[in-house]
């Protein structure tokens, strides 16, 4: 069984029990660990219990307590990072491909050779899979390492736009007031989730999950997902933004 919508540690519960299945997979989340301000493995501390059923508020505690249910029958838990590809109806990846289809300068949050982290729905789905059929036990963290200029540079390719990046200092998209995660989709800066894009995927790997070219993943993405009116840098913002960091650099 392949659990993917257990939210409440009560309901997954109920499932565990009444669901007679010799092996359980529950697809967990990142958001379990205690402390994002840092690399992190399988093995790091978790969140405690929360006497709360708010999932907006306490969405990693309460996947935290959700894992120690499962724990209780064989199987395997998978910490996904943001699951991206055709379909995708958050907008948070989406943003990239369809921003440097559209050209012209795109600004980039630097520097390029910062980590960033996703997982192509079709690679998790399939890998998934394979860890039911091979009766596989374990936690694993279900994330593909990139760096900044890999994913944008494959979205340059698979556009072909000819958008040109430019790479902007984090610091000083902090002091504008950018907004990580959101504003500006899979950007994070303050020191409490700096760790965010730093979880080790090696054990997944070795249970065989495989990641497909950046490439494919935006062309899928352009082709069967849109983008959101609450993800993403507004064009006029971007340009306001881009105009100030390019003042600044024909001053210095």
């Amino acid at each position: 069984m392949i659990d993917v919508a257990g939210y409440l540690p009560r309901v997954v519960r109920q499932t565990v029990e009444l669901v007679d299945a010799p092996y359980y997979l529950f697809v967990s989340t990142r958001s379990v660990y205690a402390d994002l301000a840092g690399p992190t493995d399988e093995d790091a501390p978790l969140h405690g219990d929360v006497d709360s059923e708010e999932i907006m508020e306490h969405y990693g505690e309460l996947k935290a307590m959700c894992e120690r249910v499962v724990q209780e029958r064989p199987g395997a838990i998978v910490r996904p990072g943001l699951i991206v590809g055709a379909h995708d109806p958050t907008g948070r990846f989406t943003y990239w491909p369809h921003r440097v289809r559209c050209g012209g300068d795109v600004l980039a949050p630097g520097p390029p050779d910062e980590p960033v982290t996703l997982i192509d729905a079709r690679d998790l789905a399939e890998w998934m899979v394979r860890l039911c059929e091979d009766d596989t036990n374990g936690v694993f963290n279900a994330i593909d390492l990139r760096t900044w200029r890999e994913l944008l540079d494959a979205c340059v390719r698979a556009t072909g736009s000819g958008a040109r990046l430019v790479w902007v200092p984090s610091d000083w998209l902090v002091e504008k007031g950018v907004g990580e995660w959101m504003e500006l989709p899979l950007w994070v800066a303050s020191g409490e989730l700096a760790g965010l894009h730093r979880v080790g995927n090696e054990r997944a790997v070795s249970a065989g999950l495989t990641f497909r070219p950046l490439e494919d993943i935006v062309r899928a993405t352009l082709a069967g997902a849109e983008t959101t009116d609450d993800a993403g840098l507004k064009p006029e913002r971007e340009a306001e933004l881009l105009a100030e960091f390019a003042s600044l650099a024909s001053d210095a």
